[in-house]
């Protein structure tokens, strides 16, 4: 694109098929291929980029270019130089930071506190190329290269983050990011709603953004001190936090709570005289609205500059995203905090659109790897629909039995099963996200579909546990997982297909000691299991099994429960996934949970 001398490009006149390559640019040569001078909103993520749906800088970068937006991506910048983040200069709206897929210290390190080898969102899982708290550091630098500028936070970090939280690597409680970060507000959730809002206020030249679904600001001392709070909720302060840290289960069960759009009030949190102020979240897209945001012109594929590959992106890249959203609530996950546990489902027209396209690559190969999403069996099932889930706090529509106002939709998932394998040019379309067990046991057309064309020889499932009162506190169904695998078993036999169940259990998890360690060390002698890796508990910042670990109460009744902490220990637990290590003989199965 060309302009005319002495005129700059608006927002409305630049195309998206401006880029010789077609993906967002990442240098000032590539602006300038574009015709621009100037970006209206840079995004800092710590992942490569890949221009796929799946990573979060990506999809943002997408939906505000085809608002009309100039948009520029840095990827894992050199936090060290604050030359490395202007490189494309100064955006005339706002930088955008995101961590990446992940919180930084999950990618950086391990349950054990120790650095991982690898960083799957790198290019060739090189680790290291991200800061601890990057979402923190970037901010911080951002600041310095563009002063004046606003800075949006976003992603999986911001979020989990929003209030104070326990970072389990420190082993210390932490204040809201937004004091560490200073950042003029923050967006929780999936986010394109809010980017749109805050991007459209900015280019009108209107600074207030308050009132946007799904956000958070830190007030200053003036304006907390002026603010009306009497339609909020007040949460334990960072001051209480620190004087008393079982305030900290409070604080996670009322941001539970109000996790809903419908009926979520806003919350306020005392930093000293300064207050975090958060929106109640933003409403799901759903319907042709979420359809649109994957219909999006993603290359699908890593950044041309990368010479080798990304390795989150090589496991991802045959796959397709159907819904969004998780119901389960369970108390180790942050999924419920971060895409809410309402669900949207992409209709079956616009997936197998998807699929289409995929199938012209040319490094595609006739394997859909994967339909799904956080849970794959709930594509099409319903929830907020029913005046009672509008106006309900409960954390999960799944536990501690499926709510009778949540609707399961079987024929829905059967014609989006059978309706992708149809599509020209595909051989195979596994489902490789987890699965409900409960679900799938009430949908048994479904499981029969299911196990007979979309298992491509091993199946992953989540009993997590085998103790009843541990997966209580995790929120998980007890009794499923051995009617669901003889289920399985019947169903691969009556197929003619010699298929294997791929289990993950979790050790350490609060609540649990030897005793009830000893419940799945049994099961897994009993059924002959080599469990080669094993995922030992990390309590994820603002998560239920987090505040369990750091108060040592049950996050049902509040009374005591023993927590394991002492590295020992936690060995101690990992060794009684592997009760077979030394079986030289048979074994039903050799899986690997990661």
């Amino acid at each position: 694109m060309t302009t005319k001398p002495g005129k700059k490009p608006s927002v409305r006149e630049v195309s998206k098929d401006d880029s010789k390559d077609g993906f967002l640019p990442m240098t000032r040569a590539e602006m300038e291929a574009r015709g621009w001078d100037q970006l209206d909103i840079l995004i800092v993520t710590g992942d490569a980029y890949v221009d796929h749906p799946s990573f979060g800088a990506a999809m943002i970068g997408r939906v505000l270019e085809k608002e009309g937006y100039r948009v520029g991506i840095i990827a894992q910048p050199d936090w060290k130089s604050v030359e490395a983040f202007s490189v494309m200069g100064t955006p005339r709206l706002f930088v955008g930071i995101t961590a990446g897929n992940l919180d930084s210290m999950v990618s950086n390190y391990n349950a054990g506190r120790h650095r991982r080898k690898e960083d799957v969102y790198s290019e060739g899982g090189v680790p290291g190329k991200r800061p601890n708290h990057a979402a923190v550091v970037y901010s911080q630098v951002s600041r310095r290269a563009f002063p004046g500028v606003p800075i949006v936070l976003g992603g999986m970090e911001a979020s989990m983050r929003r209030v104070a939280h326990y970072d389990y690597w420190e082993d210390k409680l932490r204040p809201s990011i937004l004091s560490d970060t200073k950042a003029d507000i923050l967006v929780y959730g999936m986010g394109e709603l809010a980017a749109r809002e805050i991007s459209r206020r900015l280019k009108e030249g209107d600074t207030n953004l308050s009132g946007i679904p799904g956000t958070a600001r830190f007030l200053g001392a003036k304006t907390a001190a002026t603010m009306d709070f009497t339609d909020c909720i007040i949460l334990p302060s960072w001051e209480d936090l620190q004087a008393d840290k079982r305030h900290l289960m409070r604080l996670t069960k009322v941001v539970e709570a109000q996790q809903t759009p419908y009926c979520g009030k806003r919350l306020v949190q005392w930093h000293g005289n300064r207050a975090v102020f958060m929106e109640p979240p933003a409403m799901p897209l759903d319907g042709p609205d979420l359809d649109e945001l994957y219909e999006l012109p993603f290359k699908r594929a890593e950044h041309p500059s990368y010479k080798e590959k990304v390795p989150g992106f090589a496991t991802i890249k045959d796959s397709i995203i159907v819904s969004r959203g998780c119901a389960g609530g369970c108390t180790f996950c942050g999924l419920g905090f971060h895409q809410g546990k309402f669900l949207s489902s992409r209709s079956p027209d616009s997936v197998f659109k998807e699929i289409r396209k995929l199938a012209e690559s040319k490094t595609f190969r006739g394997t859909v790897s994967d339909l799904g999403g956080p849970t794959a069996n709930l594509y099409a099932s319903q929830n907020g629909h029913a005046e009672a889930c509008k106006k309900c706090h409960r954390p999960s529509c799944l536990w501690p039995t499926i709510c009778p106002h949540f609707g399961i939709d079987e024929e829905a998932q059967l014609k989006l099963l059978r309706g992708a394998r149809e599509q020209p040019g595909v051989k195979h379309v596994f489902v490789q996200s987890g699965i409900r067990m409960d679900v799938a046991l009430r949908t048994p057309e479904y499981m029969r579909e299911l196990v007979q064309n979309h298992v491509s020889g091993h199946m992953k499932v989540a009993p997590e546990h085998m103790d009843r009162e541990v997966l209580r506190r995790m929120r998980k169904p007890a009794g499923d997982f051995p009617a669901f695998m003889e289920k399985f078993f019947e169903l691969s036999e009556a197929a003619g297909k010699e298929q294997y169940l791929v289990p993950y259990f979790i050790s350490s998890f609060p609540g649990c000691t030897d005793k009830e360690m000893g419940a799945v060390e049994q099961f897994l002698k009993k059924e002959q299991w080599n469990l080669q890796q094993v995922q030992d508990f990390i309590p994820l910042p603002m998560t239920g099994s987090a505040a369990m670990y750091v108060t040592g109460l049950d996050i049902n009744s509040e009374q005591p429960i023993p927590i394991v902490r002492n590295a020992g220990e936690r060995l101690r637990q990992r060794r009684m996934l592997r009760p077979n290590a030394e079986n030289k003989g048979p074994a039903r199965q050799l899986d690997t949970v990661d």
